[in-house]
C-alpha cells in the first residue's frame, strides 16, 4: 500500500491512477469498469423483421420473422426493424443481477411479450442494458429498432441535413451479470474522482478524498473485490460526513426534454415519448425518492393514444406527486413569434388536459429552450393561472450576461411572475459534482436567495435521467465540501423561495431577449406565413360560428375548432415555427396548415350566410372599429366598391363609385412614378424605390433626404455554426444594394380607387424579385405586393425604409400591445440586439411624425438610427438544406403619419392588411348595416369572441388596451346579454378579484375599465 505522504505529494500521478481505475476507455481489462460484467450469456434465439412503416406492437408480432445476427446492419434512415430475443438465465447465476444488454447502434425501445413498453436503448446516454428478473429462468422480449440516433442522421454534425442512406450496426445482444459491489465502487469512485477535479488543488477536503480514492484503489487491487465491503465502507465513511446548516440547497427534479420534432419528423417524437417515459417509470419503480418533471400536454396525449399500458403507469405515478406534469401549455412553443391569442390557447388547452387527466393545474411555466421570451408573456401566464417560469436559454447570451438566476419579471402591464434560470446553465445535467459545484458558483442571487433548480436527465429521446445519476446524487446529498442535493419537485422549490426570499429578489421589466437564434425571426418563411394565416382563419371561424349561432342557432362546431387549434399550436413548438428543424418536419407542418385552413375555411363558408338574411350580399367586418374598404366583385376595377362597413359586423355591398378624390398613377420627367390617394402620394424611381412619401396635405417627406424606401438589399449571412438559427452581428458589414433592373417600374393601374405600379429586380443570376407598389381609396398607406423567385445559398434579404425622423427608440408591435427597443448601440445590450422580432407592424416616429411600416407575415426587424428594415427572406442549409427554397409572397406597407402612432391609429391598419373584409352572397331580409359588438374607443381591440370551453353555453369576449395607457371602454352589445362576468384565460370567472364591469342589462351596454396593456375576458351568457 501506498504511504500517505506519497498520496499528497504526487497529486497528479494519483489523479491520473484514479483516473485509469474507473475509465472504460484505458486497461478495461485490469480496471474497475472492466469487472462490471464478468459472466456473458449469448441468446439462445434472435430473429428479425423488416417492418413497413411505425408499426404497432400488436402488427410486429403477427410478422414474419427470420434470422439475424450481432454484426448485420439495418437501414435506411428513419425505417423500423423488429427482433425477437430467446434466452435462457444459467442456473449459476440465480439470485445475481442479470441484464439484457443491447446495442444497435441506435435508439430501440424493448418490449415485454405481452405488449408492454419497458425501456429505452440509447447508445449515446450508455443506456444498452436493462435488469432482468430472475423468476423466469427463459424469457423472451421484443425489440423496436429505429434506424436514427439520438440527433437524427446527420453527415458528420448534429445540425447537418439527415443521410437518408444511413444504417446501423448490432453491436450487442447478449445477457451478462452484473457485479453489484465493483458497480457500487463505481459510482462511489465517479463521485470521489469528480469531486476531486474540480475543487481546489490544495483544499482540505480535496486532498482527503484523494486520500480516501488511493486507498480505495489499493484495497481493490490487494483483496477480493467481489467479496470485500471494506472498500465500499471507506466511500461511505467519507460520503457521510455532513455539510453545515449555511450550505446552498440545490433541488434535483429529473427531466427529459423532448423537442416535439426538431432533427427527427413528429411521428418519431412520439416513439421518443415511450422510450423516456418508459424508462422513467423503471427508475420510479426502484427510486423512492426520485422525482420527474414533464411538460408538453401534447406529448402526454401522444403516449395515451398510442401506448395506453404506458399511460396507465404514468397516471399512476401522478398521483403519488413523482411524475409531474409542468409547464401548463399544450406544446413548448416559440416564445415570440405566436400571437397573444395562441400563447392563451396554449395555456388553455395544455392546463385543460392535465385538469381533465390528472386534477392538476400547473402553477410554473417550462421553457426551458425556446429562443426568447414575449413581454407579455407575464401577464399571459398569470391569466392562465401560472405564477412561476423556468427557463434556461438565456444563458446562451453571446454578448451580456444576464444578472440573476431568480428574480420577479415584470411584462409590459406590470404583471409579475417569479422567475428562475438553473444556475448550472443546463437543463439535461449529468449529476456530476462539477455540475453541483459550478451551480454554486455560478449563481447571481446569492444572499438574496440560498436555494436553485438542478435539471438532469438526457433529452431528446435519451430518456432522462439514468440510474447511475440518481446513484451520484444520493451520495451528492449531505456531502461536505459540496451544496446540499434534494431530490424536490419545482413545486417544493419554488415554496421554498416564496416562503424564504421572495422579498429579496430583484425585478427584470420587459423582455428576455436571446442574444443568439435571432435568424429564427425569419428562418422558413411559408412555415411563418401559414402561422398568421391561421391564426387569423381560427379567430374568423370562431366570431363567424358565434354570430351564426346568435342569430341562427346554428350548432357551434367545438370539437372540430379544438382540433385544428390544436394543430396550429403544434406546429408553434420551439424548433419548428423558428424555421430550426429537418426538411421533414416542415413536409408534415404544412400538411398539418393546409388542414387547418381547408376546415377553418369549411366553417367560415358555412357561418357566413347564417349571420344575415339580407336580400343582398353583405360585407363582414370582424375588426371593432368601422373600416373603409375596397372590394371587388370580379378582379376587373369597374365592379369594385369603396365601403365603409359596420364594426364587428355588416354592411349591405353597394357597388356605386362615390370618391372625391381619385388614385392616379402619372410618369414624370426624370422616369419616376407619382402615385397619388387620397390619404398619401408617393414618388417611385425606376427601380420601385420610393424617393418621397407624402400625406396627402402635407409637404412633410417621410423619407430621408437623399436616401431610397422600399430599397431591397442582400447580406452575406454565414452564421459560425448554428446554420437555421443564428444571424451575425458582422452579416451588416456586407450590405449590398439591389439595383439590377429586369423591367423597370410601369403604370399598371391608374384610379380611380387604385393605382398601382410593377416592377422587376434582379436578385442574382438565380433570383428575382417582381412587386406591384399600389395606393388605395381611403387607405393610409402604400402597399408592396411582392413575389420573390428565391434560389440562394447563404444570403438575407431585407427591406429599408430610411424616415425622416430622429428619435432614439422604434416601437414594433407584439402579442396584446407593443415594445420600445433602441435605435442605437449605446452599451453592449443595446448592441446585442441588431436583429428583434416584432408583428404586424414597426414604428419610428419623433413629436408629431412617424413612419411605420406594416406586413402580413414577417417576424424578423432591425432599426440603427433613422433606418427601420424589415426582414424578409434567409436561405440557410443546415438542417434543411431547401429552407425557402421557391417562389415566397407576402406584402408590405409604409405609413407615413401626423401624431403618435396610437393617434394615426397604425395598430388599426396594420389589423386591416391582415384581416380582409368577408363577404355574403345569399339573399335575406334587411339591408342596414349592422354591428354586433361596438367599442368606442379604438385603443381597445376585440381580440376573441369563441364559445366558452365544455358544456356552457356562454361566449367569451378577450379584449386588450393596445395603446398602453389607461381608459375606460363603452362597450354596446347588438344581441341581448344577460350577465357578464370576468373571467381569466381559462375561462373561470374571477370577479373576487376585479371590479365589476358597470353592465346595463336593458340597454345591452357596459362600461369597462382598461389599465395599461390589460387583457380583459368576459363570459357573456346570451
Amino acid at each position: 500500500m501506498a504511504q500517505p505522504g506519497y498520496v499528497l505529494k504526487n497529486r497528479r500521478t494519483t489523479f491520473e491512477r484514479i483516473e485509469k481505475f474507473i475509465s472504460p476507455i484505458y486497461f478495461t481489462d485490469c480496471n474497475l469498469y472492466g469487472r462490471l460484467y464478468p459472466l456473458k450469456s449469448e441468446l439462445t434465439s434472435l430473429t428479425h423483421s423488416a417492418a413497413s412503416g411505425r408499426i404497432s406492437f400488436d402488427d410486429a408480432k403477427k410478422a414474419s420473422y427470420a434470422t439475424a445476427a450481432v454484426g448485420q446492419s439495418f437501414g435506411p434512415t428513419w425505417s423500423t426493424h423488429w427482433f425477437h430475443l430467446h434466452f435462457e438465465i444459467p442456473d449459476e447465476w440465480k439470485g445475481r443481477q442479470v441484464h439484457l444488454v443491447w446495442d444497435s447502434s441506435s435508439e430501440a425501445m424493448l418490449w415485454s411479450e405481452d405488449g408492454r413498453p419497458l425501456q429505452g436503448f440509447t447508445p449515446e446516454n450508455k443506456r444498452t442494458t436493462f435488469p432482468l428478473s430472475n423468476e423466469n429462468f427463459i424469457q423472451s422480449y421484443y425489440v423496436e429498432m429505429a434506424c436514427n440516433g439520438l440527433f437524427g442522421a446527420g453527415h458528420g454534425s448534429q445540425i447537418a441535413p439527415p443521410d437518408p442512406n444511413a444504417s446501423f450496426t448490432l453491436k450487442s445482444a447478449h445477457i451478462a451479470v452484473r457485479d453489484e459491489l465493483v458497480h457500487q465502487l463505481w459510482l462511489d469512485f465517479q463521485v470521489l474522482f469528480g469531486f476531486i477535479q474540480n475543487v481546489a488543488e490544495d483544499s482540505l477536503r480535496g486532498k482527503q478524498a484523494l486520500y480516501v480514492a488511493n486507498e480505495m484503489i489499493n484495497v481493490c487491487i490487494e483483496g477480493d473485490h467481489s467479496t470485500s465491503s471494506y472498500k465500499t465502507d471507506l466511500a461511505k465513511g467519507f460520503f457521510s460526513q455532513k455539510n453545515g446548516d449555511g450550505a446552498m440547497t440545490v433541488c434535483a427534479v429529473g427531466n427529459c426534454h423532448i423537442d416535439s420534432a426538431w432533427l427527427w419528423p413528429y411521428d418519431e417524437t412520439i416513439r421518443k415519448c415511450a422510450r423516456s417515459f418508459s424508462s422513467t417509470i423503471r427508475l420510479l419503480e426502484k427510486y423512492p425518492d426520485y422525482t420527474f418533471a414533464c411538460s408538453q400536454a401534447q406529448q402526454f396525449e401522444w403516449v395515451k393514444s398510442h401506448y395506453p399500458s404506458l399511460y396507465n403507469e404514468i397516471r399512476h405515478y401522478v398521483k403519488q406527486g413523482r411524475f409531474i406534469p409542468v409547464g401548463g401549455c399544450w406544446i413548448e412553443m416559440d416564445g415570440n413569434i405566436p400571437s397573444g391569442e395562441s400563447f392563451i390557447r396554449q395555456f388553455l388547452y395544455g392546463q385543460k388536459f392535465f385538469q381533465e387527466e390528472f386534477g392538476i393545474t400547473c402553477k410554473e411555466f417550462w421553457l426551458p429552450d425556446t429562443f426568447g421570451y414575449s413581454a407579455q408573456l407575464p401577464q399571459i401566464m398569470r391569466l392562465s393561472g401560472i405564477e412561476r417560469f423556468v427557463t434556461q436559454k438565456i444563458s446562451w447570451n453571446i454578448v451580456n450576461k444576464f444578472p440573476h438566476h431568480t428574480f420577479w419579471w415584470k411584462g409590459i402591464d406590470g404583471s409579475r411572475v417569479l422567475t428562475h434560470f438553473p444556475p448550472g446553465d443546463s437543463y439535461t445535467m449529468n449529476a456530476e459534482p462539477k455540475e453541483i459545484l459550478f451551480t454554486e458558483e455560478n449563481f447571481k442571487d446569492k444572499g438574496r436567495s440560498d436555494s436553485s433548480l438542478y435539471l438532469y436527465g438526457w433529452g431528446d429521446g435519451g430518456q432522462g435521467p439514468t440510474a447511475e445519476m440518481i446513484e451520484r446524487l444520493q451520495r451528492m446529498k449531505d456531502f461536505n465540501g459540496l451544496p446540499k442535493v434534494e431530490f424536490s419537485s419545482p413545486e417544493e422549490f419554488f415554496h421554498r423561495v416564496e416562503d424564504h426570499d421572495s422579498r429579496k429578489l430583484c425585478n427584470w421589466s420587459g423582455e428576455l431577449y436571446l442574444e443568439m437564434h435571432n435568424g429564427t425571426y425569419t428562418t422558413q418563411a411559408k412555415t411563418k406565413a401559414y402561422n398568421r394565416q391561421c391564426e387569423l382563419l381560427l379567430r374568423s371561424a370562431e366570431a363567424l360560428s358565434c354570430l351564426a349561432l346568435l342569430k341562427s342557432e346554428l350548432t357551434y362546431p367545438a370539437e372540430e375548432i379544438e382540433r385544428i387549434w390544436k394543430l396550429t399550436l403544434l406546429n408553434q413548438f420551439h424548433d419548428v415555427l423558428p424555421g430550426s428543424s429537418i426538411n421533414m418536419v416542415y413536409k408534415d407542418a404544412i400538411k398539418y396548415y393546409k388542414d387547418v385552413v381547408r376546415s377553418a375555411d369549411k366553417i367560415i363558408k358555412t357561418a357566413l350566410p347564417a349571420i344575415n338574411s339580407a336580400e343582398h350580399p353583405v360585407a363582414v367586418n370582424l375588426l371593432s372599429w368601422p373600416r373603409s374598404t375596397l372590394l371587388y366583385v370580379t378582379d376587373e376595377m369597374q365592379n369594385a366598391s369603396l365601403m365603409e362597413v359596420a364594426a364587428f359586423g355588416y354592411t349591405p355591398l353597394n357597388f356605386k363609385q362615390h370618391l372625391l378624390t381619385p388614385c392616379s398613377a402619372v410618369i414624370q420627367d426624370d422616369d419616376s412614378i407619382q402615385l397619388r390617394s387620397s390619404d398619401v402620394r408617393a414618388v417611385i424611381d425606376p427601380l420601385g424605390r420610393l424617393t418621397h412619401l407624402y400625406l396627402a396635405n402635407s409637404s412633410h417627406n417621410a423619407i430621408a433626404d437623399g436616401q431610397y424606401a422600399n430599397q431591397l438589399v442582400i447580406f452575406d449571412d454565414v452564421p459560425l455554426y448554428w446554420d437555421a438559427w443564428d444571424v451575425m452581428d458582422y452579416h451588416l458589414e456586407t450590405r449590398k444594394p439591389v439595383e439590377t433592373v429586369i423591367e423597370k417600374a410601369i403604370i399598371r393601374e391608374d384610379g380611380p380607387l387604385r393605382a398601382s405600379v410593377e416592377v422587376k429586380l434582379m436578385i442574382s443570376d438565380h433570383s428575382y424579385v417582381q412587386q406591384i407598389i399600389s395606393v388605395e381609396a381611403q387607405c393610409p398607406y402604400i402597399k408592396f405586393e411582392t413575389e420573390v423567385h428565391w434560389h440562394e445559398n447563404h444570403k438575407f434579404l431585407k427591406v429599408e425604409f430610411p424616415a425622416n425622423v430622429l428619435s432614439g427608440h422604434a416601437t414594433y408591435d407584439i402579442q396584446y400591445g407593443h415594445l420600445q427597443r433602441p435605435t442605437h448601440m449605446n452599451t453592449s445590450w443595446d448592441s446585442a440586439r441588431y436583429e428583434v422580432c416584432g408583428h404586424k407592424w414597426a414604428d419610428l416616429s419623433q413629436h408629431n411624425f412617424g413612419l411605420a411600416v406594416l406586413n402580413d407575415s414577417k417576424y424578423g426587424w432591425s432599426c440603427l438610427d433613422n433606418v427601420l428594415r424589415l426582414s424578409l427572406l434567409r436561405s440557410s442549409k443546415s438542417p434543411d438544406e431547401m429552407a425557402d427554397m421557391g417562389v415566397q409572397t407576402f406584402t408590405y406597407a409604409a405609413m407615413p403619419h401626423t401624431g403618435s402612432f396610437q393617434d394615426a391609429c397604425v395598430n388599426q391598419a396594420a389589423y386591416e392588411l391582415n384581416n380582409p373584409v368577408l363577404t355574403t352572397s345569399l339573399p335575406g331580409v334587411t339591408t342596414d348595416p349592422f354591428s354586433f359588438i361596438e367599442i368606442s374607443d379604438p385603443a381597445i381591440v376585440l381580440e376573441t369572441l369563441k364559445k366558452a370551453e365544455g358544456q356552457s353555453s356562454a361566449l367569451v369576449l378577450r379584449m386588450y388596451e393596445s395603446h398602453g395607457g389607461s381608459t375606460t371602454a363603452h362597450v354596446r352589445f347588438g344581441f341581448p346579454v344577460k350577465e357578464a362576468r370576468v373571467c381569466n384565460a381559462l375561462e373561470v370567472p374571477h370577479d373576487e378579484d376585479w371590479d365589476h364591469p358597470q353592465f346595463d342589462l336593458h340597454a345591452n351596454h357596459m362600461y369597462i375599465h382598461f389599465s395599461p396593456f390589460q387583457i380583459v375576458s368576459l363570459l357573456l351568457t346570451v
